[in-house]
Parts: C-alpha cells; structure tokens; sequence
C-alpha cells in the first residue's frame, strides 16, 4: 500500500523544481537560528566543561542514553510531515493556484526551527527550553495556517498534528 502522505512516491512524474534562491534561504534560515542561538552561551575551557564528568556520574541520563527521545521524535516528526506538506503546496503552487503561499511560507520556516529543536534535544545543549519556546511559536503558526487546507489537504493535515504534538512536547520540556 502506497503511503498517502508520500507525494513524491505518487508524483514521481511531476516533480516541482525547487528554486536554488529556496534551498538558499532554508540554509540560511537555520543558520541565523543556530547562530543566534549559540552566541549567548558562554565560554568555558575544556578542562572546566569535564572536570566533574566519571562514568559513575551518569545518571542524568536517562537509561537507554537519550532524555529528550519524545522531543527529538516529535520535532523530527515535523519536519518528514513537514517535507511532504511542503511538496503538495508547491505542486499546487507550480499550477498556478497562490492558495497554498502562507503554508509554503510556514512550512518553510518550521522545517529548519524544528530540525534544530532536535538536533539540540540530542545535544542536551544548554539553551534547549530557549528554543523550545522559540520552536513552540514557530510550529503554532504552520498549525495554524495548515488547519485552514486540513479538510481538503491530507498532508496539511498531517503537518498541523504533527505541529500540535511538537508543540505539546515542547511545552512539556519547557515546564520541566
């Protein structure tokens, strides 16, 4: 069985080019966030950053290694649902239907919000509930303009609840 939200396995003979100017400003886009994002965090030696660490010292961790797995799984969640959305749109987009503009501009700016909210979840770095509130209003405003196309789009559908458990877990982290 063919997965609905996989467009590009349906589509293969109508695949929308992406503009290299798109590709260019996704890049830049999670670079400005990483960049913004880590100039704030101070600097500390090396021998300071590891002068407690012991193998006996571990148990911040959670026992399989990972503590933000439910946070790294629901951003990462977004982006695969994110991708797809953002491919149906610019199938409609290269149609000549403008309808779907306000999700692509959405998509486009959580895909990489969320991409580094995991990345920074497996990091355990020390600026995640930063970005995870960042990243909790980033994925409100793809929730909410993919909600306006979920009845008649199933991959904005799937992209708005997967914004919706994102922003749960996000919120979750926050409160912790």
């Amino acid at each position: 069985m063919i997965d609905p939200y996989n467009q590009i396995a349906t589509k293969a003979s109508k695949q929308p080019e992406v503009s290299r100017r798109s590709v260019i400003n996704a890049g830049l886009t999670a670079g400005t966030i990483l960049t913004v994002v880590t100039a704030s965090r101070g600097k500390a030696t090396a021998a300071d950053e590891h002068a407690d660490h012991s193998m006996a010292q571990m148990d911040h961790m959670d026992p399989d290694g990972v503590r933000y797995q439910s946070v790294i799984d629901a951003a990462l969640s977004c982006v695969n649902r994110g991708d797809v959305c953002l491919n149906h749109c610019i199938t409609i987009l290269s149609s000549g239907d403008t309808s779907m503009k306000d999700c692509i501009r959405t998509v486009s700016a959580m895909l990489p919000m969320c991409a580094t909210m995991a990345r920074y979840a497996a990091l355990q770095a020390s600026r995640l509930k930063d970005l995870a509130k960042l990243c909790v209003d980033v994925c409100s405003d793809c929730e909410a303009e993919c909600r306006k196309h979920a009845d008649h789009h199933a991959a904005c559908h799937a992209c708005a609840e997967a914004c919706a458990n994102c922003i749960k877990e996000c919120k979750s982290l926050i409160a912790a």
